[in-house]
C-alpha cells in the first residue's frame, strides 16, 4: 500500500502587509540618504565656508613659493670716503641636471674648456650630489671665475644647454692686509653662527645670506651692515618649477660705515712696521677717535671670504710670528716705564709725594731687611731728583721707592681707574684684558701671598703687569684729559643708502674716570713727560729732535726675561724671542693735545732703537696730512711708493746678510 504525503497548502499574500513593509523601508532608507547629504553638505559647509582660510593658505602653499633675497650689504669706508670694504660681482658656475645631456661628461668638458681647478673628486662630489636634489635646481661647479672663463664659456654656451654662469656680490678688501685687524672679514655662515641668529631672533633675516662677519668691525656692526632681506612671491608648478612672479618685495640694502681711521696714516703704520713684530695706535685723545690702529705681522683676509684652504690656515696657524693676533687689542705687554706718568698722578693725591719732593736715587732700592738689590736702568744711580727730573730720565730707584710706600692695594686702585685690567670700550670684540695685578689676583693663580717685592717691580711698570697697547694709549689719553674717561672707537658715523634711517654716531663720553684733589697734578705729570722729549736728559730728546710741533711722551723697555742680580743684559747673547720689548707713548701738542700715538716692538731692544723714532714718524706724517683730503688714486700711490721703498729695503737686507 502506498501512502501518498499530502503537499502543503500555500498562505495566501499578504499583500497589505508587504506594502506597508516596502514603505517603512522606504522611509528609513530615504531618512539615512537625507542624513548623509546633510552631514556631506554640513562638512563642505565647514570646509568652504569656516575653513577657507585655512585650506586656501594650503593651496597657496602648494601653488606660491616665496624666494628670499638678500641684501646688499654696507660699504665701508675711511675718514676721506675710500672704500675699504666694497661688495664686487662674483661669477659663479653652474648646472642644471635635467637639462643636460650627459652630467658628467659636461663638467669634464667645461672643466678642459675653462681650466678649472676641479680634481675627480670634485666632479664625483658634484654629481652625488644631484642624487639628493630635485633635478631641475641648479649645482655649482666653480666659483670665482675670472672675466677670461666669463668670455670663454659665453662664446661656448650652445654646447652646454643646462650650464650657465650666475653673478653674486661678494665682500672684497682692495687694501687686502692694510686693514685686517680693524675691519676683520666675512666668511661662510656655520653652524655656530645659525645658532647664534636663531637665539636673537635674526634668522629669518639670513634665509638668503651665506656670510656673516666674523672678525672686526665687519662683526661688531653686523646688525648695521646686513641690512634687511627680501623676497619674491613666485607661482609654481606640482614639481615646484618656477611659473611666474606675482609679487616682489626688494630687500633694504645694509648702512655705509664710516670709520674715524685715516688711511695715509695706516699705511705708514703698515710701511714702518714691515718685517717687525708690533704694533701702533694713534688716536684723538679728546674724543677717541682711533686715527690708525695696525699690527704687524697681518694677513690678507679675501681668502676668508671666497673660503680659505686647508692649507691656507694651516700656515697662519701655525706662524711663529702670530700673525691672526690683534697687537693693539690682544697684545699682552708689560707696560714698563711708560706707566711712571701715571705713577706720579697716584702718589699726588695719596700725598707720598708733593712737587717739591726730593728724592736721592742711587743705583739700586732695597727694601728694609733685605738683600736684594732692585738696580736702576743706569748702573752708577741718577743722584738727586724731583718729580719732574724722576719722569724726564725714568729714574727706576724713585718708583722702587713710590711703589713701595704705597702698597699693591692703592696702586691697583688708581690703576683701574686709568683703565688698566679692563675693556677700554673699542667697537671690536677682539680685545684682552690684560692684567693689573692684585693680592686676591696672586692667590687664587699661584696659590701665594703677595709680597713687598711683587709691589716694587709694579712700579715700573714689569713684575706680573700686563697691558694692551690700546690701554696704554687709552690711559695716557685718560692723563692728557685731566682724568675725563676716553672711550676709544672706530666708528665715525653710518649712513643709511636709502635715507629713510638716521645717521649713527658715537657720543663721546662726558664723564670723570679718575678725579683728583688738585687738577695741577695732571699738569705735573705732563710737564715730566714734556721733559722726557725737550729736556737735557730726556730719553726721547734724540729721536724727537727739531719738531716743528711740541711733544710729550714716556719710553718702556719691558724686559721678557729676568737678568740675574750681578749680571749685565746682552742682547746678543739671547734669543731674539727673549730680548726687550720697546714701547713708546707721545701726544701732541703740549697745550690741549690733539694726537696721541703708542708704539710696541717686540724683541728688538730698548725703546730708542726703534719704538721712539716709529712713534716720530707717524706723528711727522699726522702734521703733514693734517686737514689735507685725500683720493683713491693718490692712496693707490702711496701705497705702490711705500711698497717699491719695502723691495728696496728687503735688496740690501739680504746683501747685508751676504757680506756677513
Amino acid at each position: 500500500m502506498f501512502f501518498l504525503r499530502s503537499r502543503p497548502q500555500r498562505q495566501p499574500r499578504n499583500n497589505d502587509f508587504e506594502l506597508r513593509l516596502f514603505k517603512k523601508r522606504l522611509v528609513v532608507a530615504f531618512i539615512f540618504m537625507i542624513l548623509l547629504s546633510l552631514v556631506l553638505l554640513g562638512n563642505l559647509v565647514y570646509l568652504q565656508v569656516y575653513c577657507y582660510s585655512k585650506y586656501q593658505t594650503r593651496a597657496n602653499d602648494n601653488r606660491i613659493k616665496l624666494v628670499p633675497q638678500a641684501p646688499s650689504r654696507g660699504l665701508i669706508y675711511d675718514r676721506n670716503h675710500i672704500v675699504l670694504a666694497d661688495n664686487r660681482p662674483l661669477f659663479s658656475l653652474e648646472i642644471i641636471p635635467e637639462n643636460s645631456r650627459n652630467l658628467r661628461n659636461d663638467i669634464e668638458d667645461l672643466k678642459e674648456l675653462l681650466n678649472l681647478e676641479l680634481e675627480s673628486d670634485d666632479i664625483d662630489r658634484i654629481t652625488e650630489r644631484t642624487r639628493f636634489q630635485r633635478k631641475f635646481l641648479p649645482v655649482t661647479i666653480a666659483e670665482n671665475l675670472t672675466e677670461i672663463q666669463v668670455a670663454t664659456f659665453a662664446v661656448n654656451k650652445y654646447r652646454f644647454p643646462g650650464a650657465r654662469i650666475e653673478a653674486k656680490l661678494k665682500r672684497y678688501y682692495p687694501f687686502s692686509e692694510t686693514f685686517t685687524h680693524t675691519i676683520g672679514y666675512v666668511a661662510r655662515i656655520n653652524q655656530q653662527d645659525l645658532s647664534q641668529l636663531e637665539a636673537r631672533g635674526k634668522i629669518n633675516n639670513y634665509a638668503a645670506t651665506n656670510d656673516i662677519g666674523k672678525q672686526g668691525i665687519e662683526k661688531y656692526y653686523e646688525d648695521l651692515l646686513h641690512g634687511i632681506s627680501g623676497y619674491r612671491e613666485v607661482e609654481v608648478d606640482s614639481h615646484s618649477r618656477e611659473i611666474r612672479t606675482l609679487n616682489q618685495v626688494s630687500p633694504t640694502p645694509g648702512n655705509d660705515i664710516t670709520l674715524t681711521i685715516d688711511a695715509r696714516l695706516q699705511l705708514k703704520a703698515q710701511h714702518l712696521l714691515h718685517r717687525k713684530r708690533g704694533a701702533v695706535v694713534m688716536m684723538n685723545p679728546r674724543n677717541g677717535e682711533i686715527l690708525a690702529m695696525f699690527s704687524s705681522p697681518t694677513y690678507d683676509p679675501n681668502p676668508f671670504v671666497r673660503g680659505i684652504k686647508s692649507r691656507e690656515y694651516r700656515d697662519l696657524i701655525n706662524n711663529p710670528d702670530r700673525p691672526l693676533i690683534n697687537r693693539v687689542t690682544q697684545g699682552g705687554y708689560a707696560p714698563a716705564s711708560t706707566v711712571k706718568p701715571l705713577m706720579i698722578i697716584m702718589g699726588l693725591n695719596e700725598e707720598l709725594i708733593t712737587s717739591s719732593t726730593r728724592f736721592f736715587g742711587g743705583p739700586f732700592f732695597q727694601l728694609p731687611g733685605s738683600t736684594h738689590k732692585f738696580r736702576d736702568w743706569r748702573k752708577w744711580g741718577h743722584g738727586w731728583m724731583d718729580i719732574f727730573r724722576a719722569v724726564e730720565i725714568s729714574a727706576d730707584t724713585f718708583f722702587y721707592d713710590l711703589a713701595f710706600r704705597a702698597g699693591i692695594d692703592r696702586i691697583n686702585r688708581y690703576m683701574n681707574k686709568f683703565g688698566m685690567g679692563r675693556h677700554t670700550g673699542i667697537d671690536i670684540y677682539e680685545e684682552s684684558l690684560g692684567n693689573m695685578p692684585s693680592k686676591s689676583w696672586k692667590k687664587k693663580r699661584f696659590k701665594k701671598d703677595w709680597v713687598p717685592g711683587d709691589t716694587v717691580s709694579i712700579g715700573i711698570g714689569q713684575g706680573y703687569w700686563t697691558a694692551t697697547l690700546l690701554q696704554l694709549a687709552r690711559a695716557h689719553a685718560i692723563l692728557t684729559q685731566n682724568g675725563r674717561n676716553i672711550r676709544p672707537h672706530l666708528l665715525r658715523f653710518a649712513s643709511d643708502p636709502t635715507g629713510i634711517n638716521p645717521t649713527t654716531y658715537i657720543e663721546p663720553d662726558e664723564n670723570i674716570a679718575l678725579p683728583v684733589r688738585d687738577s695741577k697734578y695732571w699738569d705735573y705729570a705732563r710737564t715730566g713727560m714734556c721733559l722726557v722729549i725737550n729736556g737735557p736728559e730726556g730719553t726721547g730728546k734724540k729721536a724727537f729732535a727739531h719738531t716743528p710741533y711740541t711733544v710729550c711722551g714716556k719710553s718702556g723697555t719691558a724686559q721678557i726675561v729676568g737678568i740675574k742680580q750681578d749680571a749685565r743684559y746682552n742682547a746678543s747673547a739671547l734669543k731674539e724671542t727673549h730680548r726687550d720689548n720697546g714701547l713708546f707713548v707721545a701726544f701732541a701738542n703740549k697745550d690741549n693735545p690733539e694726537v696721541l700715538v703708542a708704539v710696541i716692538v717686540e724683541n728688538m731692544g730698548g725703546a730708542g732703537r726703534v719704538a721712539a723714532p716709529t712713534a716720530r714718524a707717524m706723528l711727522d706724517e699726522y702734521f703733514r696730512i693734517r686737514n689735507t683730503p685725500c683720493t683713491a688714486d693718490e692712496l693707490v700711490a702711496l701705497k705702490e711708493q711705500y711698497r717699491a721703498e719695502e723691495e728696496q729695503e728687503d735688496l740690501e737686507r739680504q746683501k747685508e746678510s751676504k757680506k756677513r
